[in-house]
Formats: structure tokens, C-alpha cells, sequence
């Protein structure tokens, strides 16, 4: 294993990797929500008197998706894990490397690939033992070598959902054009008739005619 002080040698986002599998590592331990440890260390740090370090945002990006992932990051680990070895058996600070490099190569298009591969191999190298280390790296190994393909698995589970709402679109769409609902919408926005009581109707003279009012005698008004 390499000296725990070397990390200091590697940029601020291997230290924000770092402090994630840190996190990740402590939530699984003490049974608790990753995030919710993550958000009570930036409450702290702003503190100086309380001695935590402030959380880089990269840290926070890395842990709330590696929770919401969670499942599937494991499934894909379980997947390429070698017959000999079981996810929950192997050491908690092993399956918190692999995950935050997992989540890191499946979940985060910014970071090339082999950036997350070799930050996770690192990481492994610091905290593994001379064992793990090796074995780790050949997982990452193997995940990065059909990124792309669980990527499109991914994205591919998402579709149809999307497919399933453009269809209902269409089919409210020929709905609207049928003959039926061109009629029942034409039906309601025709102005509706007024009916005038009959007691009414008997009071309202008879309105006369421009012809009628030609025909009329202009001394008695009556029609000839």
C-alpha cells in the first residue's frame, strides 16, 4: 500500500475522489445516507473552529450520484466480479473505490474513461492491499472496455418512457381530427338558439316588409 500522505501530490479532483470514497465508505459503515453526512460536513466546515475541511462541490456531485445510482453502479460491479469473489464480502473501502469510479466512467460524460480508470486504480493503490489493488484495476478494466455499450443499456431504459408520452400525443392528436370530434367540437361552439316564451311571442308585431310598405294606400296605409 502506498503512503496515505501521497494523495497530496494529485490534483483537486483526485482529492475530491478521495474525500467521496471517504464518504461513501463511513455512510456504509454506520448505516446511514451518504448524502445527508456529506451536506452535515459542509455545515461544519463553515465552522472553522469545528477543524472539517470544506467539501469541494465535485465531492458532492460524486456522492449524490453515486447514492441515486447505487443499485445499478453494484449490479454492474456484481457483473464483472470474478466467481471467487461477492460484492458484499469483499472490503467496504474496495466497494466504495469501485463505485466512485464506477459511477464516475457510467454517469459522467466530463471525465474521460481512462481518467476514471486510472484516478480509481490510484485510489486502490493507496487504500487496497497489495491484493486488492491488482484485482480492482481489472475490474475497472474490464467495465471500461463496454463503457459505451452499458451506457446505451442505460440511456435505452429511459426510452420508453419517452416513446410511450410521444405516443399518447399522437393518439390525442387523431382523436381531435376524426369526424366525430370535428362535429362535437363545431356543436359547441355554435351559438345556441333562443327560445322566446309563447306569452311573448303573441305581444311582438309583425315587423313590416319594404314591399309591403310600396303596396300600402298613402291615405289609409292599407295594402292594395
Amino acid at each position: 500500500m502506498s503512503d496515505p500522505k501521497n494523495y497530496r501530490r494529485h490534483g483537486a479532483r483526485y482529492r475530491a475522489r478521495r474525500r467521496a470514497v471517504d464518504i461513501l465508505f463511513e455512510a456504509e459503515a454506520r448505516d446511514l445516507d451518504p448524502v445527508a453526512i456529506i451536506e452535515d460536513r459542509v455545515q461544519l466546515s463553515r465552522n472553522l473552529d469545528n477543524g472539517v475541511p470544506p467539501v469541494a462541490d465535485y465531492t458532492r456531485v460524486i456522492v449524490a450520484g453515486a447514492a441515486a445510482e447505487l443499485d445499478r453502479i453494484d449490479d454492474t460491479v456484481e457483473k464483472y466480479l470474478s466467481e471467487d469473489w461477492e460484492l458484499h464480502r469483499i472490503p467496504a473501502v474496495d466497494r466504495a473505490i469501485m463505485r466512485v469510479a464506477t459511477w464516475e466512467m457510467l454517469f459522467n460524460p466530463d471525465v474521460p474513461v481512462k481518467t476514471a480508470l486510472v484516478e480509481g486504480v490510484e485510489l486502490a493503490s493507496e487504500y487496497s492491499n497489495d491484493a486488492a489493488a491488482p484485482y480492482i484495476h481489472a475490474l475497472l478494466d474490464d467495465i471500461a472496455q463496454v463503457v459505451h455499450e452499458l451506457r446505451a443499456e442505460i440511456k435505452g431504459e429511459a426510452a420508453p418512457d419517452v416513446a410511450a408520452e410521444a405516443a399518447d400525443v399522437e393518439n390525442e392528436k387523431a382523436v381531435a381530427t376524426t369526424p366525430e370530434a370535428e362535429a362535437a367540437e363545431q356543436s359547441e361552439t355554435a351559438a345556441p338558439a333562443v327560445e322566446i316564451p309563447a306569452e311573448q311571442a303573441e305581444s311582438v308585431e309583425p315587423v313590416e316588409t319594404e314591399a309591403e310598405a310600396a303596396s300600402a294606400d298613402p291615405v289609409t296605409g292599407d295594402n292594395r
